[in-house]
C-alpha cells in the first residue's frame, strides 16, 4: 500500500464540528451570569405567562429555617424540588413552585439573646412587659429577615426557578393571622383543650417539646434497684353490679409477703420523689425469694425476702452479689391486693403506694416491676389515669404532684429535696444541660433508709432536644393539647382521620407510610403550647377550669388585629380588654400568653400557601422532604388537615435521605468531613452539584465527597462533550427534514430508540426517579451516541455531498437528538442546557419555556430495533478482532482494515442486507461470507455463529477521508481522493 503526498488542504472541504460552545465549561463563572440574565428577563414570569390555562401541579415546599447559611442537606432538598417542578412544567402542566421559610421559634430568639443581649452583657429583657415583648420579637423579626435573603440567593445560585419575589414566610402578617385561624378552628370543634401530663421537657430551653423536636443519642446514666416494703392495706374495694364502687374489707396479705421487699429497677433515680405506684404484668412469672448471703457495703441482708419477675431474679442477685433461695411462686392476685410503702416515708412520703397491672409491663429487663412516676412518664401516666377510678375507691389521692420546676430543681412536691431542704432544692439538670445533684442526692437518702437494692452505670438512648442537643426530662406540667382520639361528632377521631389520609396517600418510596402510620398509631395527643416568645400565640381566652371561650365576634376582632399588625398585636398593652370587649368580663378570664409549636406553624403552611395564593391549588400534589420529617412537617400537616379539612394537604409523600461523607459517616466540622454546596458551585458547579443529586439514589443515605464529585464531574465532562459534538455537526445542517421512509435503517434506529427513551424518561419523571432517567441518559449518550452511532456517521457527515441522503438524514436525526437530550435533560441540569439550547438557537427565550418533544408514533420500529440488535452483535465481533489487530500493531486505525466475516446461517447474514457493513465497522472494505470461517478465526466467547479474518485494506489511502480503496485517483481530476470523495468535491464547487 502506497501513501498519496497531499499537496491541497483537504479539512478545509470537509463538514468538520465548528461551535461556540466550550469543551471547557466553566460553569462557576458561568451559572451567575446566567441566574441575572434569568433574573432581568424574569423568566419566572415568563413560564407562568406561558402555562396560563394549563392543569396546575404544585409541589408544596416545606420551609427551611431562616437562620444561617444553606448546607449540603438543604441543596439535595432544593435540587430534587426543582428537578421536579421543572419536569411537570415541560410536560404540559402549570408546575408554579413557591418557595416559603420558618420564621419562628426558639434558636432565632437564642440567637438575639446571645447576640444582641448576653455579647453586649445585658440581661435579657422582661417579656412580660408588652413593650419590650414587642421589640424582642421585632429583633427576631429582622434576623430571620436576613437570613431569608441570604438563603434566597443560595437557592436561586443552585438553578432553583420560583417565585422568590413572593415567597411564603410563616412571620407574615396574613400567616400570623390564618395559623390564629386555624387554631381558632380547632378550639371552636372542642378538639383544643388544657391538661397537666407528663411532656417532654427541655431544662436549657425553657419549653416544652413535641416529639418531633427530639432526637435520641447515648448517654450513659445511673440506674438504681429500689425496695419498697410491703404493708397491710387498710381496706380493699370492688364494683360487684357494674355501676358504683363499695368499700370492702381488704384481702389478708400473706405474712410473709408482709415481710417482703417489691423492688424496682430505673435509670432515672431523680424520679423515686414522684413515684406513686408500682406496675406490674399479669403475663409475667414473679416469686418471692429469700436472701441467704451478701456480700456488699449496703443493701439487702441474709433473711430479708423480695419479690422479682422469676426470668430476672438470677441477674438483679447477681448484680448485687447477693447469694439467695426461691421460697415461692406469688400469684398476680396476691401482687394486686398488695400495698407498699413509699423508700422515702422517712423524708415526707407517708402515702401508700399501690401495686396495679399494665400491659407496658415486661420481664426483658430490669426487675419486672415498674416504679411509676406519673408526674414523669407518659406510660406512667397512663396507667395511672386508667386505674384511677379504683384508686381512689381504695382511699389513694390520685392527684399527680409537680416535683420539678420548669428549671429542673425540685418542688415543695419532693419532700426532703425541695426549697426547704438543706442546702436548697436538688436539680435534676443545669441550664446548659448537664446533670445535676438530684440523682446523687436521692440515692443517698434511700442507702439511708436501707432501701437501694442496687446501683449501677448503663448506656443507653435518651431523648434530646434537636436545636440545644441537650438532655431533655419528663415533667407533669399544664399544656395545651389537641385530642388525638374525641369523637368528633362524625364518628371519627383525628387519628382515624389521619390514618386514613395515610391509606389514601401515595409514598414513595412505599416503606414510608407504613413510616408515618406507625408514628400515627403511637402517638399521644399533640402539645400545642411552648413557653417561648417568637411565635404566633395560642390566642385563647381560658376560665380556670381550662374553660376555653368560644365567641365569633371576639375571634374575628383577634384575627382582623393579626392580619393587620401581626401576631404582635396579642402581646400589645391593652390586648386583653381590646378582644374581649364589652361582652365579657375580663376578670374571669385569662389571656393565654404560650405560643404555639412551630410544628403548628409549618403544618398549617397549607392554608395560607396553598389555599388563598390563586396560582396555587389544594391539596398539593406533591410534598418532599427528608426521612426526618416523618415525625415532622409531615406530620403536623397531616394532623391540622385532618383536623380542619378531614384529609391530607397532599396527595404524595416523596422522601429523601441524610447525606454523610464518603465514608458513610456523619458529616461534622470537627472531623473536616463536611462538603459544602457553595464550595462545590465554586470549583466545579452548581450543574456538577445536580448531577450528583441525579445519580444519586436519593431514597436512602447518598454520600458525597471530593472523590465523588469528581465521578460526576467526568461523567458531565462526557456528556457535555457529546452535546458539544451535536452542536458542532448541527452547525451545517440546513435544517432540512427527510421524510421516515426514505431514512436510512440506521437514522430509523436512532428515532426507535428516542421513542422508547422518551417513554422511559416520562415515566421516570412520573415515579420521581431521577436517577433511572440520568443512568438511561448518560449511557445513550456515551454507549449508544458517541460510541455507535457518532462514530459510524461521521464519515458520512464530514465527507458526503451536500446532497447526500445518508447525510442529510443523519443531520435530521441528530437535531432530533439534541432536542430530545437537552430538553429532557434541563431539568436536571438547567445552566448546561440553556447555555447548549441558546448556542443552537440564539433567537430562542430559554429552554425552560420549551416543552418535551411529542415524538411520532411511527418512530417505533421493532422491526428495526430487532436487525439492528443482530447487525450490533455482529458487529461486536468485528470490533474485537480489529483490536487485537491493533494491540499488536498490524493495523493502526480501523480504516487500515477490510476484514472477512463468516456468518454461520444465512438468516443471520440477512439483517445485513442493503447495509454497507464496512461503513458500520469502520473499516474501508469488508467481505460477508456465509458459513463457518477458519478454525484460526476470530471468535467471541459464547459467540459461535460469527467469526473474523483479519486483513489488510489494499489500495491508496484517500486525501480527505482516509479510508484505503482501489478507487483513489479513479477520478483524474481528484488523483489522491476515492471517488465518493471527488463527488462531494466537484459539487461543493472545489477543483484542485
Amino acid at each position: 500500500m502506497t501513501e498519496t503526498t497531499q499537496t491541497f488542504d483537504y479539512s478545509k472541504t470537509l463538514y468538520l464540528p465548528e461551535t461556540d460552545f466550550p469543551m471547557r465549561a466553566g460553569l462557576p463563572q458561568k451559572e451567575p451570569e446566567m441566574v441575572a440574565r434569568w433574573q432581568q428577563m424574569d423568566l419566572y414570569k415568563k413560564l407562568r405567562a406561558s402555562a396560563a390555562g394549563r392543569t396546575k401541579f404544585v409541589l408544596h415546599d416545606g420551609p427551611p429555617y431562616a437562620n444561617g447559611n444553606i448546607h449540603i442537606g438543604h441543596a439535595l432538598n432544593k435540587i430534587l424540588k426543582d428537578v421536579i417542578t421543572r419536569s411537570f412544567q415541560m410536560r404540559g402542566f402549570d408546575s408554579n413552585y413557591v418557595p416559603g421559610w420558618d420564621c419562628h421559634g426558639l434558636p432565632i430568639e437564642w440567637k438575639i439573646e446571645e447576640e444582641n443581649y448576653r455579647a453586649k452583657g445585658k440581661g435579657k429583657p422582661d417579656l412580660r412587659e408588652p413593650a419590650a415583648m414587642i421589640e424582642f420579637r421585632r429583633e427576631c423579626r429582622a434576623y430571620a429577615e436576613k437570613w431569608i435573603k441570604v438563603q434566597a440567593d443560595e437557592f436561586k445560585r443552585l438553578g432553583i426557578t420560583g417565585d422568590f419575589d413572593n415567597p411564603y414566610l410563616t412571620m407574615n402578617f396574613h400567616a400570623e393571622a390564618r395559623i390564629a385561624g386555624e387554631l381558632l378552628k380547632i378550639a371552636k370543634s372542642g378538639q383544643l383543650y388544657r391538661g397537666s401530663k407528663p411532656i417532654m421537657w427541655s431544662v436549657v430551653e425553657r419549653t416544652a417539646l413535641a416529639e418531633a423536636e427530639v432526637e435520641y443519642h447515648d448517654v450513659d446514666s445511673d440506674m438504681i434497684w429500689v425496695k419498697f416494703p410491703v404493708v397491710q392495706p387498710e381496706m380493699s374495694w370492688s364494683e360487684p353490679d357494674g355501676s358504683k364502687l363499695e368499700r370492702v374489707e381488704a384481702p389478708v396479705v400473706d405474712l410473709d409477703l408482709l415481710d417482703a421487699f417489691v423492688v424496682i429497677w430505673t435509670t432515672t433515680p431523680w424520679t423515686i420523689p414522684g413515684n406513686r405506684a408500682i406496675a406490674f404484668s399479669n403475663r409475667v412469672a414473679y416469686g418471692l425469694y429469700e436472701i441467704t448471703e451478701a456480700e456488699n457495703d449496703f443493701g439487702p441482708q441474709p433473711g430479708e425476702k423480695l419479690i422479682f419477675a422469676d426470668k430476672l431474679a438470677a441477674e438483679s442477685f447477681a448484680k448485687a452479689k447477693l447469694q439467695y433461695k426461691p421460697v415461692r411462686a406469688v400469684t398476680s392476685d396476691e401482687l394486686a391486693a398488695i400495698t407498699c410503702a413509699h423508700p422515702l416515708a422517712d423524708l415526707g412520703y407517708t402515702f401508700t403506694v399501690p401495686l396495679i397491672a399494665g400491659d407496658h409491663v415486661t420481664d426483658d429487663a430490669g426487675t419486672g416491676f415498674v416504679h411509676t412516676a406519673p408526674s414523669h412518664g407518659r406510660e406512667d401516666f397512663d396507667v395511672w389515669m386508667e386505674n384511677g377510678r379504683a384508686l381512689e375507691a381504695r382511699g389513694i389521692d390520685t392527684a399527680i404532684p409537680f416535683p420539678v420546676d420548669d428549671a429542673g430543681y425540685y418542688t415543695k412536691d419532693a419532700p426532703g429535696f425541695g426549697p426547704e431542704a438543706e442546702g436548697g432544692p436538688a436539680r435534676v439538670m443545669d441550664d446548659n444541660g448537664k446533670k445535676g445533684d438530684a440523682n446523687e442526692r436521692v440515692i443517698k437518702a434511700l442507702i439511708a433508709t436501707n432501701t437501694l437494692f442496687a446501683r449501677g452505670r448503663l448506656k443507653h438512648s435518651y431523648p434530646h432536644s434537636w436545636r440545644s442537643k441537650k438532655p431533655v426530662i419528663f415533667r407533669n406540667t399544664p399544656q395545651w393539647f389537641v385530642y388525638m382520639d374525641k369523637d368528633l361528632a362524625d364518628g371519627t377521631t383525628l387519628r382515624t382521620r389521619a390514618l386514613t389520609a395515610i391509606d389514601d396517600t401515595r409514598f414513595v418510596p412505599a416503606a414510608g407510610q407504613n413510616r408515618l402510620r406507625a408514628m400515627i398509631e403511637g402517638r399521644p395527643d399533640w402539645v400545642l403550647s411552648r413557653q417561648r416568645a417568637w411565635g404566633v400565640p395560642i390566642c385563647v381566652f381560658a376560665r380556670e377550669d381550662g374553660t376555653v371561650l368560644n365567641d365569633e365576634a371576639v375571634n374575628a376582632r383577634i384575627l382582623e388585629a393579626f392580619e393587620a399588625e401581626g401576631a404582635d398585636a396579642w402581646f400589645a398593652a391593652g390586648a386583653k380588654e381590646r378582644f374581649l370587649g364589652n361582652d365579657h368580663d375580663a376578670a374571669g378570664w385569662t389571656q393565654v400568653m404560650d405560643i404555639l409549636d412551630v410544628w403548628f406553624d409549618s403544618g398549617s403552611t397549607h392554608v395560607f400557601t396553598l389555599e388563598d395564593r390563586p396560582d396555587l391549588k389544594w391539596p398539593a400534589d406533591v410534598y418532599l422532604e427528608g426521612s426526618d420529617q416523618h415525625r415532622g412537617w409531615f406530620h403536623s400537616s397531616l394532623l391540622e388537615s385532618a383536623a380542619t379539612r378531614g384529609r391530607a394537604p397532599y396527595d404524595t409523600v416523596v422522601t429523601h435521605g441524610f447525606i454523610m461523607d464518603e465514608k458513610g459517616e456523619k458529616m461534622s466540622k470537627s472531623k473536616g468531613n463536611v462538603t459544602a454546596p457553595q464550595e462545590v458551585m465554586k470549583d466545579a458547579g452548581a450543574d456538577i452539584l445536580r448531577l450528583w443529586v441525579m445519580t444519586s439514589d436519593y431514597a436512602d443515605d447518598l454520600r458525597v465527597g471530593k472523590a465523588i464529585i469528581q465521578t460526576n464531574i467526568d461523567a458531565y465532562r462526557k456528556l457535555r462533550n457529546t452535546i458539544r459534538w451535536m452542536l458542532g455537526t448541527l452547525a451545517h445542517d440546513p435544517g432540512d427534514d427527510v421524510a421516515l421512509a426514505d431514512m436510512p435503517s440506521l437514522e430509523r434506529l436512532m428515532l426507535h430508540r428516542l421513542a422508547e427513551l422518551d417513554e422511559v424518561v416520562r415515566s421516570g419523571y412520573d415515579a420521581f426517579d431521577f436517577k433511572k432517567v440520568t443512568r438511561a441518559l448518560i449511557d445513550f449518550s456515551n454507549v449508544e451516541l458517541s460510541a455507535f452511532y457518532f462514530d459510524i456517521r461521521k464519515d458520512a457527515l464530514y465527507c458526503d455531498a451536500p446532497s447526500s441522503l445518508r447525510r442529510r438524514a443523519s443531520l435530521c436525526v441528530i437535531r432530533r437528538l439534541f432536542e430530545c437530550l437537552v430538553t429532557w435533560l434541563a431539568p436536571m441540569l438547567p445552566f448546561t442546557t440553556e447555555e447548549a439550547w441558546l448556542s443552537l438557537k440564539p433567537d430562542a427565550v430559554s429552554i425552560h419555556l420549551e416543552q418535551f418533544p411529542d415524538l411520532p408514533a411511527e418512530w417505533r420500529d421493532e422491526a428495526v430495533a430487532e436487525k439492528w440488535r443482530v447487525i450490533r452483535d455482529i458487529r461486536r465481533v468485528v470490533t474485537g478482532a480489529l483490536e487485537v489487530e491493533r494491540r499488536e500493531k498490524r493495523i493502526g486505525a480501523s480504516l487500515e482494515a477490510a476484514p472477512v466475516v463468516y456468518i454461520a446461517d444465512a438468516v443471520t447474514a440477512e439483517a445485513l442486507d442493503g447495509e454497507d457493513f464496512a461503513e458500520i465497522c469502520i473499516t474501508s472494505a469488508i467481505e460477508v461470507v456465509v458459513g463457518r470461517g477458519p478454525e484460526n478465526a476470530f471468535r467471541l466467547e459464547g459467540e459461535g455463529k460469527v467469526s473474523v479474518e483479519p486483513r489488510l485494506a489494499e489500495g491508496r489511502k484517500c486525501a480527505r477521508s482516509w479510508k484505503v480503496t482501489t478507487d483513489v485517483g479513479s477520478d483524474p481530476a481528484y488523483p489522491d481522493v476515492t471517488a465518493r470523495d471527488a463527488a462531494a468535491l466537484r459539487e461543493l464547487g472545489i477543483s484542485l
